[in-house]
């Protein structure tokens, strides 16, 4: 196995780590600020999460255009991608836990796991929970499919 793809994985992720956190992603309040709709209009709404929502989607877009014009990836012998297309109650449940959740504690995954550098005790706190959330979830996903039908 080559060093180089481990070392491109860990200077794209220290990118988009200090991204996250040049736009205060890290911080839990900007994230309940942008979500608190009610303080549109008293000059307690922060748009800025807009922003940065609307850069990934471009980015993100433009990057599948352009990788995805290729027949494989540079350091794997295929494209990974999804084959589930099906909107069922486990997407549905899951997003509205992912959304909620997010909305109450102001932490994604990618900003919580940047905070930590920081110290910061309730982001420990979530990533903690996380792991145990998706434990959880790999448990129950584990125990539906060997249920007898």
């Amino acid at each position: 196995m080559s060093f180089v793809p481990v070392l491109l994985q860990f200077v794209v992720g220290l990118f988009f780590g200090l991204g996250l956190i040049v736009a205060g992603m890290s911080n839990p309040a900007k994230v309940q600020n942008f979500l608190d709709f009610a303080a549109i209009g008293t000059g307690g709404w922060d748009a800025s999460l807009a922003f940065v929502m609307a850069g990934a989607v471009a980015v993100t877009a433009a990057g599948y255009r352009l990788v995805l014009r290729r027949t494989k990836p540079l350091f794997a012998a295929g494209f990974l991608l999804p084959r589930a297309s099906a909107i069922d109650a486990r997407l549905m449940v899951g997003a509205a836990l992912f959304g909620i959740c997010w909305g109450l504690v102001g932490f994604c995954p990618g900003p919580a796991l940047t905070a930590l550098g920081t110290g910061s005790a309730s982001a420990m706190l979530f990533v903690a929970a996380m792991f145990a959330g998706m434990l959880a979830a790999r448990w129950l996903a584990d125990r539906m499919t060997r249920a007898p039908a």
